[in-house]
């Protein structure tokens, strides 16, 4: 069977689509691309040292307004930029319950006009 592209992270799959799995549905190949995209490092892509918002670097940051807000302007400012199919519909962060206070749960729902499909990607940070 033919797919959009490779399932991340690699993994054989000879029997099914060649050598590695694939994405078989647009929609999973959108949500895996949104979700590199948020993962991803500023300066870690090759070639283009702005891409990514580089979740990971607010870990130690304390959970305040302004920081929430600074992570989701980075969010829309970069999905503006690299993923414009994609239109932010709402970004909630906030800790996953109140007795881990070290981590955020990052909610984003959005919309792919063009498939006319409604998504969302949680991500733990």
């Amino acid at each position: 069977m033919r797919g959009y592209s490779p399932r991340l992270p690699l993994s054989y799959d000879f029997d099914e689509d060649g050598a590695y799995s694939l994405n078989k549905k647009i929609i999973d190949s959108v949500r895996q691309n949104l979700k590199m995209l948020i993962l991803t490092n500023p300066g870690e892509r090759i070639m283009d040292s702005d891409f990514g918002v580089g979740i990971k670097r607010y870990i130690f940051e304390n959970d305040t307004l302004e920081v929430r807000e600074k992570i989701q302007s980075r969010i829309t400012e970069q999905v503006g930029k690299y993923l414009k199919f994609i239109s932010i519909k709402e970004i909630n962060i906030s800790p996953p319950n109140s007795n881990d206070e070290n981590v955020l749960f990052i909610n984003i729902k959005y919309h792919v006009p063009s498939l006319r499909i409604n998504d969302e990607l949680n991500i733990d940070s």
